[in-house]
């Protein structure tokens, strides 16, 4: 019954950069458009781990907590009631000859009355996680993405892709491009909150792209 292990994993799902854009309020545009800039030069791009990165922040780890100990009773709730469940069936199956058929069929249609209370109970408070947890998401994702949007400004980078997308089409990245630990350093740096107690610390969030082949000279001969 312990679901919200795997809440973080659940609500991220699709919330990548794109999705924390297109959920931005729209701004009024100028009156009068000024013509697109043309890029001369190379491009310098960056990319990010954006779901890593809103998970890594202080913030995002704080809200999760509120939210497991939100749900914890519910949770021991349901799981009491599971292994009073599991408790009938063993006292119907140890009364073996003992009981009549009309005993039998009572107690069978109490855990099966029981057993499907059980499973609606379950699959709404899991509902209710998801909508709570990608709520969170999206909230501290918003903050993330400007965050993100001004780093990646100040260092003059022209495009930011998202690497932890299915779809992004990032084949190989060089260390270098990688900002998504400097974008929740900055993040963490900005909110000023502190990273929670009692809980363990995350490990830096890394790209799982192929990283850049190290150079060598070659050994003397």
């Amino acid at each position: 019954m312990n679901r919200m292990l795997s809440l973080v994993c659940v609500l991220a799902s699709g919330m990548g950069v794109a999705a924390v854009a297109q959920a931005a309020p729209a701004t009024t545009p100028d009156p009068a458009p000024s013509a697109p800039v043309a890029i001369t030069g190379a491009t310098k791009i960056a990319v990010i781990q954006f779901q890593a990165a809103v998970g890594q922040t202080n913030e995002f780890q704080r809200d999760i907590a509120d939210l497991r100990k939100k749900y914890e009773p519910q949770e021991q709730k349901l799981q009491t009631e599971s292994q009073g469940i599991e408790t009938l069936k063993k006292q119907l199956q140890d009364a073996g000859a003992t009981v009549s058929d009309l005993e039998r069929q009572n107690r069978m249609r109490t855990i099966d009355d029981k057993t499907k209370a059980l499973q609606r109970a379950a699959q709404d408070l899991q509902a209710s996680e998801q909508q709570d947890g990608q709520e969170t998401f999206q909230q501290v994702g918003q903050k993330v993405f400007d965050v993100m949007q001004t780093y990646s400004q100040q260092q003059g980078f022209n495009l930011v892709l998202d690497a932890s997308q299915q779809n992004s089409g990032v084949l190989w990245l060089a260390p270098s491009a990688d900002i998504t630990k400097p974008v929740v350093d900055a993040y963490n740096t900005k909110s000023g909150i502190p990273a929670p107690v009692n809980v363990p610390s995350a490990p830096a969030p890394r790209s799982t792209l192929p990283s850049a082949p190290r150079t060598t000279a070659p050994p003397p001969h």
